[in-house]
């Protein structure tokens, strides 16, 4: 079995999770969405970031707005949206009772 494997899948599992999160702080451009993901050791590549993003927007707990940069082309910034909030709430008690009951089953005797 391929550990290298498992351990992907398990941090894809958590990364709408931490985006929306990071996102919830404030308006966010992919950059610094990465680099809050690098603090965490979460380390994420834009190719991965990008399909997220846009399906997190279909779905409708996104928006994005689009502002100048003096250092080149414009930047898509990211909001989250009420119904975001909401599905954010969800992704936070379901990771809590996860985190919980596998704690209770990791650490029985």
């Amino acid at each position: 079995m391929n550990t290298e494997n498992i351990k992907a899948q398990m941090r894809k599992g958590a990364l709408e999770y931490c985006i929306l999160s990071i996102i919830r702080r404030g308006d966010a451009y992919v950059s610094d969405l990465i680099d809050e993901l690098k603090k965490g050791k979460l380390i994420v590549v834009e190719g991965t970031l990008y399909p997220l993003l846009t399906r997190l927007k279909n779905a409708g707990f996104l928006t994005y707005r689009w502002e100048e940069s003096t250092s080149g082309p414009p930047r898509k910034y990211y909001a989250i949206t009420p119904k975001g909030e909401g599905f954010l709430k969800e992704l936070a008690q379901t990771w809590e009772d996860l985190t919980r009951s596998v704690n209770i089953i990791t650490n029985s005797k």
